[in-house]
């Protein structure tokens, strides 16, 4: 049977009743509010997201835990939770898909201290995809979500209990408006609804409830026989379901809570490592186009074929070196000119065409006695700019993966990077540049 998915992540904690779980969740999400590693625009790009985990934080240290109904709209998620807190404080409405915005209340119960209660806008809102994303980011923060059904489970809500529990948080399965079917109409529907979802929830956490049960017909018969009949409300039966609840509560409140901010903290700090090597990628991207003009120019105006090929050497590995600032991983000269070699052997046996043209360019550079220099720098340079482009772009994917090649090695990358260029079009923008710059365009 399935357990709890954070089981096993719960197991790797101290066992101290879930304050040193807190502790480590505190702790994590203060590392990421403080991070002062990150680039200029980043944290500005990820300000709600760090709204959120300030708000996480205080939830945590109020000792807080959050539960959410989550589910298609007209399940009544809305009406279960507020049987479970016995007051009508969530907006019930006849109306198809009334909840529009997440609302929170507190759980008025002695015992509940901080437990608040969620609901969520439904699933399938027509045209409700903001509201939809929206109950999942609910979901997805919260201790613990109940599944709300009312009647077996569809595809496409099955679906979506896999993406729920997919976030790592616990679910229970509520099947709501049971008092709608019979006794063996609602046997069954559970049977069914467990064994749909097998290896997903546990039966046991697949529970009937029905949080606004139709009013009861009552007849009554006077003395002369004469019938009359009458309505009267019946009490909400959700006490399967707080039972079930606290239980959880009682043995593993700290824990959920601890785990929940542990997942969401980190899920937002795989956002920054992304958000960050975006921002690196791209200011490098611009590094490299800097320097390859630099190099195609410097190349087009100097007429020694060696020269050049010294002049293009120096120019790469300063390059690298200023890359390696770029990604926060500092590279001596040393180190920047044994990348280049590897990079520059690995085209060179991939690309032998493009190095010829290079010493031809040079070779008619000399041959004329640098008379033709203004006709060849062009082309010249265009070798020149593209070579320097593709160690960049190789050096580049070598600091992006933390100074290392990959399994596949730098001829793997550097093959990948040129399967993905259009070498005529860069060197005729390249040279397009070039002259540009030389006032030849």
């Amino acid at each position: 049977m399935p357990e709890w998915p954070w089981k096993k992540k719960a197991t790797e904690l101290p066992s101290d009743g879930g304050a040193d779980h807190l502790s480590l969740a505190r702790e994590s999400l203060r590392d990421l509010i403080q991070d002062s590693r990150l680039p200029e625009g980043v944290r500005d790009s990820l300000a709600r997201d760090y709204d959120a985990v300030q708000a996480m934080l205080d939830k945590l240290e109020h000792g807080h835990l959050h539960l959410s109904a989550f589910g298609r709209v007209s399940t009544g998620k809305s009406s279960l939770l507020n049987a479970l807190i016995g007051e009508d404080r969530f907006s019930v409405s006849p109306v198809h898909g009334e909840t529009r915005h997440s609302s929170m209340q507190a759980w008025n119960e002695v015992e509940s201290g901080g437990v608040f209660l969620i609901d969520t806008p439904g699933l399938d809102e027509a045209g409700g995809e903001d509201r939809e994303a929206l109950a999942r980011e609910v979901a997805g923060r919260s201790d613990l979500v109940m599944f709300v059904l009312d009647g077996d489970i569809t595809d496409s809500e099955l679906d979506a209990l896999k993406a729920v529990i997919a976030q790592g948080r616990p679910v229970l399965g509520v099947l709501n408006k049971s008092d709608l079917y019979t006794r063996d109409e609602r046997v069954a529907l559970l049977r069914s609804i467990r064994s749909r979802t097998e290896g997903i929830l546990n039966p046991k956490h697949v529970i009937a409830a029905a949080a606004h049960p139709r009013q009861q017909t009552v007849v009554a018969v006077d003395a002369s026989g004469s019938e009359s009949t009458s309505t009267r409300e019946r009490e909400p039966d959700v006490s399967d379901l707080r039972l079930r609840l606290w239980e959880i509560l009682e043995a593993e409140g700290k824990t959920l809570a601890a785990l929940n901010a542990s997942l969401f903290a980190s899920d937002l700090s795989d956002q920054v490592g992304r958000r960050i090597l975006a921002a690196r990628r791209e200011l490098g991207d611009k590094l490299v186009r800097t320097y390859c003009v630099g190099k195609g120019i410097a190349v087009a105006f100097n007429p020694v074929p060696v020269a050049d090929l010294f002049a293009a050497a120096f120019i790469d590995v300063g390059m690298v070196v200023h890359l390696s600032r770029v990604y926060d991983l500092p590279l001596s000269q040393k180190e920047a000119g044994s990348i280049v070699k590897v990079i520059v052997a690995e085209s060179a046996a991939l690309m032998g065409t493009v190095w010829a043209l290079h010493f031809v360019s040079s070779a008619l550079k000399v041959g004329t006695l640098g008379l033709s220099t203004i006709l060849t720098a062009g082309a010249q340079g265009a070798i020149a700019y593209y070579s320097t482009y593709l160690v960049g772009r190789a050096a580049g994917e070598y600091l992006a993966k933390g100074k290392s090649w990959g399994d596949g090695g730098p001829k793997t990358v550097v093959k990948q990077i040129l399967e993905s260029l259009d070498r005529d079009t860069v060197l005729r923008d390249a040279k397009r540049e070039i002259q540009a710059r030389l006032g030849l365009g």
